[in-house]
């Protein structure tokens, strides 16, 4: 049984990379910022996420307590992206509770971070694995963990005995992107362990920059599509405000960090802005949203329009894989381009029970706001139906034919 006495958080680190990758360019580029974020669950829970409403706030009390350790400083300071200033940010930062608040809104658990950017951005990874680890405490513990490693065996094995049979141009490669909707810290810790031990030549990475430095492995993470989205609140054109968040990575990170997330208002929006100028700039494109299979072909055609070799360049799949979609990917994009797949939720929360599917996600920056609108509609977030109608119109996305979440 997990000691319930022990905070879901133990250390700061214990989050993705790129949350760390976007606030240092955040905080150096647009440290005014202030911003709102919003807490989602797309599906309906078992029993009322307001029952945890006592525990959620007694762990972001705990959360806020926490400052980063000199020698998790130490960790992040030696990887050569990251800059001695931000170390020296990270190390006076405390989260503060005033700017979070968790209630109960009916049977709706509402969890909101109003404030300045760099100073509550970084709560959202914490408050998925929060909720979700006090979610799965609810049921039986033993029964899951039994069934949990039965499938994490499955998956393994497949991986051993699909991709070493393949004889493609390109390795498999696949990462752990399970953080935040992982079934709890300790089981998150196995089964990146496990594919670390017995999957070496095929598991590159996890997104855990705690695992990464404890277990030996490289963190991955660039960006997410927070940090596209704030652009739309920060004085650019509307229509170009991916060009200004692409040249800032690009001037904050030269050459570092080079997959772009494609997504935030579609991938023919996205292709549209990214030119010869930023394709040679970027190593690659991740796909989160939409047919996976249609996103590759399409990313395939542009570079091939702007006589890019695909091979120099790495597509990043995450969007809900499991292994076997993965390696199916695998099989059809292998021998065209290099490769990379992020597994989330089914890696880190498949035992047998039913997941939940929360978000955090920012919805307001600036006193304006914001938007994602999705390749796969049930993902677009905005809560102005207004500003949705206007980004559509400026980058000339048709309505979708199911309503987006609120």
């Amino acid at each position: 049984m997990p000691n319930q006495d022990k905070p879901v958080i133990t250390s700061l680190l214990d989050t993705d990379l790129y949350k760390f990758t976007m606030w240092q360019a955040l905080l150096h580029r647009h440290p005014q910022t202030q911003v709102e974020y919003r807490f989602v669950c797309r599906n309906q829970p078992q029993f009322p996420l307001t029952d945890l409403l006592a525990e959620v706030n007694a762990e972001l009390d705990a959360l806020c307590r926490l400052p980063f350790a000199p020698d998790e400083l130490d960790y992040i300071g030696a990887l050569r992206f990251m800059k001695s200033d931000f170390i020296d940010f990270l190390r006076l930062f405390q989260f503060q509770r005033a700017f979070i608040e968790a209630r109960a809104d009916g049977d709706t658990l509402s969890i909101v971070a109003q404030g300045p950017q760099v100073h509550v951005m970084g709560f959202e990874i914490f408050v998925l694995a929060i909720v979700n680890e006090l979610y799965f405490r609810r049921f039986d513990h033993d029964a899951a963990i039994a069934e949990g490693r039965r499938r994490l065996d499955a998956k393994i094995a497949r991986v051993q005995a699909l991709a070493r049979d393949a004889k493609l141009r390109h390795p498999f490669e696949m990462f752990d992107f399970g953080v935040r909707r992982r079934f709890s810290g300790p089981w998150q810790r196995e089964v990146v362990q496990a594919f670390a031990e017995r999957t070496p030549e095929w598991f590159k990475g996890t997104s855990n920059v705690l695992l990464a430095r404890d277990l030996g492995l490289v963190p991955i993470g660039t960006m997410a599509h927070e940090y596209l989205q704030t652009y739309q609140a920060l004085g650019v054109r509307l229509r170009d405000f991916q060009k200004y968040a692409l040249e800032d990575w690009v001037q904050e990170y030269r050459g570092d960090l080079g997959i772009a997330l494609t997504d935030t208002v579609g991938m023919d929006a996205f292709l549209a802005d990214f030119d010869l100028y930023f394709a040679k700039l970027f190593d690659g494109l991740r796909h989160d949203s939409g047919d996976p299979y249609t996103w590759g072909e399409k990313a395939l055609a542009h570079y091939q329009r702007l006589r890019i070799d695909a091979h120099t360049k790495r597509f990043v799949f995450s969007d809900g894989l499991n292994v076997d979609s993965a390696l199916a990917l695998y099989h059809h994009f292998g021998d065209r381009v290099q490769l990379g797949f992020g597994i989330g939720t089914q890696l880190t929360n498949d035992m047998g029970l039913e997941q939940l599917n929360i978000v955090m996600k920012i919805v307001r920056a600036n006193g304006q706001p914001v938007a994602k609108i999705s390749d796969s509609p049930g993902k677009t977030i905005c809560d102005d139906e207004t500003f949705l109608a206007y980004l559509r119109q400026v980058f000339n996305i048709p309505e979708p034919t199911t309503a987006p979440e609120a």
